[in-house]
């Protein structure tokens, strides 16, 4: 019996299994005891060996499905022959006008050149269309010639690309340098004529201050002119209101 848990908490009780008897438990040593090395190491050596004949029967099993499959496969195969030969040439110049780069041309070469084996061999087994597989086997050769051909000229267009992309960033660098010097030819005009108003401005301010100083001279010197003048009319009144010097007679 399993162990019973009551939930909520309560105590777990246990059920011990019934005690085996004395003498069974006394029947199985003995037979332990009679046991032997020789007897266990017989019995694992035929153990082994209906195991060895178990595999060798499943190993001959699979055997013979294996060639089964073969045969049905090679019958399959003679039924359903493909007799379009043409259909490889076709197929290798289509995928050779869909290639854009050297590595789809490789691609394409390598499926002419598998097709053209798998055509060699079909030509020693059906001789009964021995001229349309020749035809295939001529166009494919064309097919691989040609693919290299095409490498070639994408070779020579890659690198013409590469000369007018160059040359297109050399305009754009052109341009750039041509927008450059505008610029700044366009800064040094704007600074030239800053230059032009700096001086007019600093040229006027100069004028005012000149005749500031001129205005301020004329006034001080009519100043000093008036006080000179002032001057001079207190002297003569100074002089007319003093009395006359007595006179002195020089007669002997």
């Amino acid at each position: 019996m399993s162990d019973m848990r009551i939930d909520g908490g309560s105590p777990v009780y246990r059920q011990e299994a019934p005690a085996r008897p004395a003498a069974a438990q006394e029947g199985e040593r003995a037979v332990q005891a009679t046991e032997t090395p020789e007897l266990r190491e017989r019995e694992d050596t035929c153990t082994l060996r209906s195991q060895g004949e178990e595999l060798g029967e499943l190993i001959g099993d699979a055997k013979e499905r294996i060639e089964a499959h073969k045969k049905s496969l090679e019958a399959f195969r003679k039924n359903t022959r493909n007799t379009r030969y043409g259909d490889a040439p076709m197929e290798a110049y289509s995928r050779l006008a869909r290639a854009k780069t050297r590595g789809q041309v490789s691609a394409a070469s390598g499926y002419a050149r598998r097709r053209l084996a798998q055509l060699k061999a079909a030509l020693r087994e059906d001789a009964d269309n021995a001229p349309a597989i020749r035809g295939a086997i001529n166009q494919l050769q064309k097919a691989v010639s040609r693919a290299e051909k095409k490498k070639r000229e994408l070779a020579q267009e890659e690198l013409l690309e590469g000369r007018r992309a160059k040359s297109r960033e050399k305009r754009r660098q052109a341009k750039r340098l041509r927008h450059a010097l505008q610029r700044r030819r366009t800064q040094r005009t704007l600074r030239e004529s800053g230059y032009l108003r700096e001086a007019a401005v600093s040229g006027r301010l100069h004028a005012q201050l000149t005749a500031s100083q001129l205005e301020l001279r004329q006034q001080a010197q009519q100043l000093q002119s008036a006080a000179n003048l002032d001057g001079t009319v207190r002297q003569y009144a100074a002089a007319a209101e003093a009395p006359p010097a007595p006179s002195i007679s020089v007669e002997a």
